[in-house]
């Protein structure tokens, strides 16, 4: 996908691959599909295998015997030595379990979940619901944190925002970055809190800016194959999100709902609880930054108010 000269986001929806097929994507890089698919997971979770022989294997994906099986099918005679693990939501995370059951690699990757405390409100319950609260890894990776299995390597790359455990891996054979949820090509990743945290997202848009990766495999959906101009484009769009979220705000539009209806026009039905969410984190760090204010604590049902006069 490339993003245009005038810096437009657009996104790229064509995908190749069935569920359950390993398709060759880089000279390095394999590719399965599990069969997930839906308004938030597109055509399904990415599992990618890394190397020939020994192996590495990134997000299994959710608890799904049939992905499990012909993963281990079409690997047969390989040898795992890894499995890697972005995030823990639901779609990416649980398969790692069984995937270390049958071929006893360690699971390496992001912490475990870390359940917000003191949030009762309806992001607190959506979001704990939505982790994987049993992910207990043998290995948490941190920034810079390399595993070297045969002719390459891993290197961990914090992407706290869309969770706050997110991690992405560089692979610096092919200057590829396998970018978990933090950035895809098909849509913008949804940042949910109280998990999720807009500031922490836009700073690792940042963060992902200076690096030089030549090409992005994200957990849902195609490559991001010009990743700079294609960030630079996303954190401009998310810019005049939050400017769309700021003015509703200041036209009158207090609760989430009402904005959601003005900022999110022809929006798909399925997309508007993900939509409320995503501004719910707007709002929070406008809040952080003095620009919103609330009627007593934060949360979805509360009532927004600008801070001060445009």
């Amino acid at each position: 996908m490339n993003a245009s000269q005038n810096e437009d986001l657009t996104f790229d929806r064509s995908f190749i691959g069935a569920p359950g097929e390993l398709e060759q994507v880089s000279p390095l890089v394999r590719r399965m599909v599990a069969g997930n698919s839906g308004p938030m997971t597109f055509t399904g979770t990415c599992t990618y295998v890394v190397g020939t022989g020994r192996i590495a294997i990134i997000d299994p994906g959710p608890d799904r015997p049939e992905h499990f099986r012909a993963l281990l099918d079409a690997l047969a005679g390989e040898t795992v030595e890894t499995i890697l693990v972005t995030h823990t939501h639901r779609d990416h995370s649980p398969g790692a379990r069984a995937l270390k059951g049958a071929t006893g690699a360690p699971i390496a990757g992001c912490a475990r979940y870390a359940a917000p405390v003191g949030r009762s409100d309806g992001s607190f319950i959506r979001i704990d619901a939505a982790n994987d609260q049993e992910h207990a890894p043998d290995l948490v990776m941190r920034e810079g944190d390399a595993i070297e299995i045969g002719d390459f390597s891993l290197v961990c790359v914090e992407t706290p925002g869309h969770s706050a455990n997110h991690l992405a891996f560089a692979l610096p054979q092919e200057k590829a970055l396998f970018s978990g949820d933090h950035v895809m090509a098909w849509a913008t990743s949804v940042v949910v809190p109280p998990d999720g945290t807009m500031s922490d997202y836009m700073a690792s848009l940042e963060k992902l800016r200076a690096r030089d990766d030549r090409i992005y495999w994200p957990g849902h959906g195609g490559p991001v194959v010009n990743p700079q101009a294609f960030v630079r484009a996303l954190a401009q769009h998310r810019r005049g999100r939050e400017k769309s979220i700021l003015a509703s705000v200041r036209g009158g539009n207090s609760t989430i709902e009402a904005i959601v209806k003005n900022v999110y026009e022809g929006l798909d039905p399925a997309l508007r609880g993900a939509a409320g969410l995503s501004v719910f984190a707007h709002l929070e760090d406008l809040i952080s930054r003095g620009l919103v204010r609330v009627e007593g604590p934060a949360l979805l049902t509360a009532a927004f108010h600008p801070a001060r006069s445009p």
